[in-house]
């Protein structure tokens, strides 16, 4: 089994990113939203975009693996994602706008998501 190797990995670093933005509500006394403060927005949306990618990539590459693709795809594969998602987060933990680390990590999970989906509709037929 390669999948749960890096669903682990990642929940670590999902973990990571959740206990930051609970430390900065802590710090900001902010309950709901960002509550103006730049540093706290940024946290959320590297949190939300960690969610709202992640788990399906981990679904491609959960079905590619069911589906007998190569060991070796998906390593690299989970290797990129693990790159890609500390890219993003490293570089929109650095600023809002745009940084080369939140460019790698978009561009590396688009790539990913549509790879993804590609191998397994090429292993499905």
């Amino acid at each position: 089994m390669i999948t749960p190797i890096y669903a682990a990995l990642l929940t670590l670093l999902l973990l990571v990113l959740f206990v930051r933005v609970v430390r900065l509500r802590w710090v900001t006394k902010t309950g709901i939203g960002d509550g103006g403060h730049s540093i706290l927005a940024k946290a959320i949306r590297a949190h939300g975009n960690f969610v709202e990618t992640v788990p399906w990539i981990l679904i491609l590459m959960m079905l590619q693996e069911q589906m007998h693709a190569n060991p070796m795809w998906l390593h690299g594969y989970g290797i990129a994602l693990i790159l890609a998602r500390l890219a993003h987060a490293w570089g929109l933990s650095h600023s809002a706008g745009t940084t080369p680390g939140r460019g790698i990590g978009v561009l590396l999970t688009i790539a990913l998501m549509a790879s993804g989906a590609i191998n397994c509709l090429l292993l499905a037929l």
